[in-house]
């Protein structure tokens, strides 16, 4: 048996490892200053997730101290006086806002006291105002000149999106994941008090908007611009009274943001599986509104979209095979870099396998394959959510895992966004058998179409579970498998996990008193004597999404039996390997393993 508990000490592995140097997570959360000749963003570059402020066009860098703790994200105000960052104390979910001044003065907390989790932060243009929620239950203003806060909206499941420049409206999200509704609240004194009650609402000072995840104020306040999921792909529409705009559709709108003047969105689309277009809608005019690219993008997937309070710059991300996010900006016709890292010489390019499940729904991924004929020790990987997806961007493990001669499938299994509404509500509650089963045909896809030989499966958070459950429904399919704080027992998640976590995946999971004899049927370890493949399990100590309890009781039960597994605990770390050293000691002990067991010849 292997050994069965490892803390790991994180160490730097050394020069010469190609793949693994590139093992940085790189740069994020781009935010410019109000006349775009700055930019601030997150950056692991020192070890630990930061942020650093820089001149466009310049390679000169400064670090803003925010203290020990990773940085998730920042945002400029519009003012320019203020950089709000998130925080993520121990690594964990739990989220604190703090304020700091872009030279690093003045630095203190505003939000996440105690136990008390804030995100969704947002600058109201123009205005010295931060909008934030805490613990999806309470919408916050923080005017950061006088210090006062003010609560606009409580209530379950709730997040604030936006208030109107006037300050009497509010644009409010409620729900649970994958079923989430937008609402326009009047925020006055005699809407609140009205006697009549909507159907579906808190009060009649609530009217429904669209369903979705986003939605702005326009700059004047008399328009609604919402990214809608009512349909079947989501589209960008503009909302003025009751006549609704369709300003952007063909494909799945993934992201907008508009300029402080109103007069530009830039829209970003989810194309092709997985890869990233991005354009510029006119909103002055009512005619012609086609989209103008954004050409050439400088990876194949693009994220955080951002303009200067001006709207001289648009800000984003890009990252694509062997090249870690990088900070871009687009001004004047010219996309540059601010700061990214090269692209690794010899970096694998993957190519988009689709092919039909058991039931006929069609499912895709990502094949990554070595130089040489096949069939290949193969790992197939599930990403978490469910409702991500897996693209074809910065993966260190897959280009690792390819030099030493390891295929890697990264499949997109029903429940993955990116695909439609319908295929990603396809495994909700007692539909998650469907994706236990889409495991199984990526595995036989992989072996009748002669591209894997051994076959090994590993996934993180909901990837996770989705490996144990397949290494427990499946036993004799998979020769290998790494489980990266997974969820193992629905009924453990549920009484350890964060509430509002718990609150916001029943309808993903399932209700843990309603469908309990389903979430039982559905834990992996209720199926652990099955498990035949050697395991490696890993989690973050301070894990607080899905506790480490998720682990312990996967690896106690494999000690009882004598089964070979392997436990990897890091200190210091939540539900992601937020530090480099972290990272990289984690991509050596995988690699190592499932080196071991795939390319290995059987007994």
């Amino acid at each position: 048996m292997e050994g069965q508990l490892h803390r790991i000490d994180v160490t730097v592995l050394p020069a010469g490892f190609n793949r693994i140097e590139s093992e940085i997570a790189g740069n994020w959360s781009p935010a410019l200053s109000p006349d775009g000749r700055h930019m601030a963003y997150v950056s692991d570059r020192g070890g630990s997730p930061a942020v650093w402020v820089q001149p466009v066009g310049s390679e000169l860098t400064f670090r803003v101290d925010t203290g020990p703790e990773p940085v998730s994200t920042v945002r400029w105000s519009s003012g320019g006086g203020w950089l709000a960052c998130q925080l993520a104390p121990g690594g964990a979910p739990r989220q604190e806002i703090w304020l700091v001044r872009p030279d690093g003065s003045d630095l203190h907390q505003i939000a996440g006291f105690g136990t008390d989790t804030a995100d969704n932060m947002r600058w109201l243009p123009g205005r010295p105002v931060l909008a934030l929620t805490e613990n999806l239950t309470s919408a916050v203003l923080i005017n950061v000149t006088t210090g006062e806060r003010t609560v606009v909206a409580e209530g379950p499941l709730l997040s604030l999106l936006d208030v109107d420049p006037a300050g009497r409206f509010a644009l409010l999200r409620y729900g649970p994941r994958g079923a989430r509704s937008i609402v326009l609240r009047d925020l006055s004194a005699s809407a609140a008090s009205a006697s009549s009650i909507s159907a579906g609402f808190s009060s009649a000072a609530e009217k429904p908007v669209t369903r979705g995840e986003r939605a702005v104020f326009s700059p004047g306040g008399g328009c609604i611009y919402a990214l809608s999921q009512d349909g079947e792909f989501p589209v960008l529409l503009r909302i003025t009274g009751d006549a609704v705009e369709v300003l952007a559709h063909d494909g799945e709108v993934e992201d907008f943001t508009i300029t402080a003047d109103g007069r530009t969105a830039a829209v970003l689309w989810n194309v092709r599986g997985g890869e990233s277009e991005v354009a510029l809608i006119d909103l002055d005019h009512d005619g012609d509104r086609a989209p103008n690219p954004v050409i050439p993008l400088p990876g194949p997937v693009v994220g955080d979209l951002t303009w200067s309070f001006d709207g001289s710059a648009l800000g984003f991300t890009a990252e694509g095979p062997g090249r870690p996010h990088g900070v871009w900006v687009y001004e004047s016709g010219q996309i540059r870099a601010v700061s990214a890292e090269p692209e690794a010489p010899g970096a694998i390019r993957p190519r988009l396998l689709s092919f039909p499940a058991h039931d006929g729904l069609t499912l895709t991924g990502w094949l990554f394959t070595p130089a040489t004929d096949g069939p290949h020790p193969t790992v197939v990987w599930l990403h978490g959510g469910p409702e991500a997806q897996e693209r074809p961007g910065h993966g260190p493990l897959f280009q690792s895992l390819v030099d030493r001669g390891i295929a890697v499938f990264a499949a997109n299994v029903r429940g993955s966004s990116g695909f439609g509404r319908a295929f990603v509500d396809a495994d909700n509650v007692a539909l998650r058998y469907g994706a236990i089963e889409d495991v199984r045909t990526c595995a036989d896809h992989l072996r009748s179409t002669g591209i894997a030989g051994r076959i090994g499966v590993m996934g993180r958070s909901y990837g996770g579970y989705l490996t144990l459950a397949a290494l427990t429904w499946h036993p004799d399919l998979f020769d290998v498998g790494v489980d990266i704080c997974g969820m193992s027992n629905f009924a453990t998640f549920y009484d350890h996990t964060e509430p509002w976590i718990a609150a916001a995946a029943v309808s993903k999971y399932g209700h843990p008193t309603h469908d309990a004899a389903l979430l039982h049927d559905l834990s992996p370890i209720n199926r652990i004597d099955r498990l035949r493949a050697p395991l490696l399990v890993v989690h973050g100590e301070n894990d607080s999404n899905v506790p480490v309890i998720e682990a312990t009781q996967v690896v106690e039960a494999l000690a009882a039996r004598d089964h070979p597994h392997r436990y990897l605990l890091f200190p210091g770390e939540g539900h992601e390997l937020l530090h480099r050293t972290a990272r990289a000691t984690f991509l050596r002990e995988t690699l190592t393993w499932l080196e071991n067991h795939l390319t290995r010849q059987p007994h």
